[in-house]
């Protein structure tokens, strides 16, 4: 099961995430200090916590370390999903009522996602890909 990250972890992720490049506790603090005040030990417990939880992989440059992620945002996010899809007695509704909540561009995106994780040679069925809303096609 995938914890969710608190508060400061995920702003620190965040940034390593977008940056998309190893980066440096200094780094990371000093584009917090945009948004806050903060110390350096704070950031640097962080990022540490995130290393020993399995989050960031580090490499010893001089005296510091950089730190990049082991995995994308984008796989956070969908281990996320499917662990509280888990939880439900009936994913099915769950799933009616979560896309029941998407607006237009997310229906579009699940649409989009839908026709990259069809099976090879399968096509996704006309009423879950782009007719009707992605309610309808789940409840079918």
């Amino acid at each position: 099961m995938v914890r969710q990250l608190g508060e400061l972890e995920n702003e620190v992720m965040t940034r390593v995430w977008q940056w998309n490049r190893p980066v440096t506790v200094r780094e990371v603090l000093a584009d917090l200090h945009r948004e806050r005040e903060i110390a350096y030990t704070t950031v640097m417990t962080v990022m540490d916590k995130l290393f020993q939880k399995g989050w960031l992989r580090r490499e010893r440059e001089g005296r510091a370390y950089r730190y990049e992620p082991v995995s994308s945002r984008e796989a956070y996010t969908a281990a996320l999903m499917n662990d509280a899809w888990a939880t439900s007695d009936n994913p099915a509704a769950a799933l009616v009522h979560f896309f029941g909540m998407m607006s237009p561009e997310q229906q579009e995106a699940l649409r989009d996602a839908l026709r990259v994780a069809a099976p090879h040679g399968e096509t996704v069925p006309p009423g879950e890909s782009g007719e009707g809303s992605p309610a309808d096609g789940a409840a079918r």
